[in-house]
């Protein structure tokens, strides 16, 4: 009997993605996932309709400020999910590499779920709901609905782009020459975007594109036939460019990984023993973290996200207290909700060290935090390349709220590792540390909680209380500190610390 894909193979993918996310929400527990998907839909609702009912919404003021800037925030929203999906920032995959090689899942399939999944994906979320709130302050009351219906539709065209353009990167990052090749396009792209802010072009070419087309048709205040024409020339586009990824899924999946081949064929100098159980530890963790393929790809990308928004829109120290929180959420959804899944089945060796297990706690708290820290920062100092030199308040503000973002990332991130662990491979550049299900939750939390913290303290700015938000940041530490605390002393208990290390090495 011949066992080679047929022609008719090719739309069972429809149905296989159906299999896929049908196994994948049986292993989740119905609870968390009713709760995520009610705490999505009210946020993004929350995001399409609040904005139209503030003061000066769809006027002559500030909203036609806004209005200007929406065909950037449409093109914007096009760079940032092709970027996202490129760099497979949090992952996209329905089904691991692993447990996926025995079974005929074919790459029509994996682009199919791939696009399921851009929504799990924090950066993804925040401009979503961005460009939702954005669109909502522009029209106001009046048009809302007609000007939400394009914006959902350029969602998803701009979502499909995306997919389509990652597909194609990854399948010429997987020639002889291609890594060479993509880092040299992204550096040309950048040394570009510069030398038009440096001449004051930038904003020119801005105002030049096509997406001001779509803003006349968002502007339209009924089913007008150039709204009907937009929105269904829109979602025609979009359905055009599903089908069309997958004919670059098919090309990369043909060829090896070689960013992930060249990291494990890789051998690394032994160097000199750490001066304690603990630095030794950390160096080891620290490794597996910066040495993997998704880490370092998807740290790009949760970094590069909030630092566009901010030279693009000029954001003024005061409003850079949003960005901390983040760039921190997006770096725990890279692994942090799920540390323990780093060990894998070493996990079991690591257990036979003679070391004590507050130190093994410590190191994988401390490499995590130092993650978050080190992409928050890079990405403030880029950030603030437009905003001149900040005043000792807002210095003292922003260190506040990325010391309080980050042990609250960090506790909760621990807090989860611990009480629901999953066994993945992250050495995958497509790999996601949980269950997508359960990576939803895990996003709206943290963009939530984070959220909310940079705006308290950017309130705090505004208004030069930097002694309230020391008193703040301390009342907020003492409280996340003490969540952490009591995550470590559960994982001294041993018969916790054997279940989430059988989970991990499973």
């Amino acid at each position: 009997m011949p066992t080679a894909a047929s022609s008719t193979d090719r739309w069972r993918a429809v149905a296989d993605v159906g299999h896929l996310v049908r196994f994948r929400v049986s292993s989740v527990r119905w609870g968390p996932l009713l709760a995520g998907a009610l705490l999505f839909g009210v946020l993004t609702v929350g995001a399409a309709v609040i904005p139209a009912h503030l003061d000066g919404a769809g006027g002559a003021g500030r909203a036609f400020d806004v209005t200007l800037l929406l065909p950037t925030v449409l093109a914007g929203f096009v760079l940032l999910a092709a970027v996202a999906a490129a760099s497979s920032a949090g992952g996209r995959e329905l089904l691991a590499r692993e447990p996926a090689a025995i079974h005929p899942i074919s790459p029509t399939t994996d682009h199919l779920g791939a696009l399921l999944l851009a929504p799990f994906n924090v950066a993804w979320l925040v401009q979503g709901w961005l460009l939702l709130g954005i669109t909502a302050f522009a029209v106001g009351l009046d048009g809302l609905v007609w000007a939400q219906a394009i914006a959902v539709a350029w969602i998803l065209t701009a979502t499909a782009l995306g997919q389509l353009l990652a597909w194609a990167l990854e399948a010429i990052r997987r020639t002889r020459h291609g890594i060479l090749a993509v880092r040299l396009a992204a550096l040309v792209l950048c040394a570009s975007v510069v030398a038009l802010h440096l001449t004051d072009r930038l904003v020119d070419l801005l105002d030049r594109l096509p997406t001001r087309w779509v803003l006349l048709a968002m502007l339209e205040e009924g089913p007008t036939l150039r709204w009907l024409v937009t929105l269904l020339g829109t979602l025609a586009v979009a359905i055009v460019l599903v089908v069309a990824g997958a004919y670059p899924a098919h090309l990369a999946a043909r060829r090896p990984s070689r960013d992930e081949a060249r990291v494990e064929a890789e051998s690394f100098r032994p160097r000199r023993d750490a001066a304690s159980d603990l630095g030794t530890l950390v160096r080891i963790d620290r490794g597996s973290v910066w040495r993997a393929v998704p880490m370092r790809r998807g740290l790009f990308v949760m970094a590069l996200g909030p630092t566009l928004v901010a030279l693009l829109g000029g954001l003024e120290w005061s409003m850079m207290t949003v960005l901390p929180g983040l760039v921190a959420a997006g770096g725990a959804l890279l692994y942090g909700v799920n540390a323990w899944s780093l060990d894998q089945r070493g996990a079991l060796w690591r257990e036979s060290l003679p070391v004590s297990p507050a130190v093994v706690f410590d190191a994988r708290a401390y490499v995590l935090a130092e993650f978050l820290v080190l992409a928050s920062l890079g990405t403030l100092v880029v950030a603030g390349l437009r905003a001149g030199i900040p005043s000792p308040t807002e210095v003292v503000l922003l260190l506040a709220t990325l010391v309080v973002v980050t042990v609250q990332v960090v506790g909760a991130a621990m807090r989860w590792s611990a009480s629901a662990p999953y066994a993945v491979d992250l050495r995958s550049a497509r790999s996601t540390p949980a269950p997508p299900a359960v990576m939803l939750t895990y996003a709206l939390t943290l963009a939530l909680t984070t959220t909310c913290t940079g705006i308290l303290f950017s309130a705090l700015a505004e208004l030069g209380r930097w002694d309230l938000a020391l008193l703040a940041a301390v009342a907020m530490l003492a409280w996340s500190a003490e969540r952490l605390l009591r995550t470590r002393r559960g994982w001294l208990d041993p018969a916790e610390r054997a279940r989430v290390v059988l989970a991990v090495s499973a």
